[in-house]
């Protein structure tokens, strides 16, 4: 069983039974637009609000912050060929990582709608 989450940055956070997934939630497509670039992070741990995704898109060219702390165990390498999958209403295409290593604590202070 899966639960997700969203976070004030734009992401979507699915709880999976081993992992978690984070994505670019409706809020996060409407605040950029058009994603025409994204430069990929690596895999390994990462803190919240240390540098998640670079993003050129046609409202803005930004860093997004992680919303939780973690290890990255997998990157969406896809993103980089064709980066307009961040665009994608399907949560299949637009995730970004995979991680573990996530509190239960963090991911439950995250919101229950996409423009929270």
């Amino acid at each position: 069983m899966s639960e997700i989450k969203y976070s004030q940055e734009g992401f979507w956070v699915e709880k999976k039974e081993t992992h978690y997934i984070i994505g670019l939630s409706d809020k996060g497509q409407d605040d950029l637009g058009e994603v025409s670039f994204v430069d990929l992070p690596a895999e390994g741990p990462i803190q919240k609000d240390e540098v998640l995704i670079g993003v050129e898109a046609a409202k803005a060219v930004t860093e997004l912050p992680a919303p939780v702390s973690g290890t990255i165990i997998e990157v969406n390498e896809g993103l980089e060929d064709d980066p307009s999958q961040l665009d994608s209403p399907d949560i299949q295409k637009n995730w970004i990582v995979k991680m573990t290593a996530v509190s239960e604590e963090a991911f439950l202070a995250l919101g229950n709608q996409s423009g929270l």
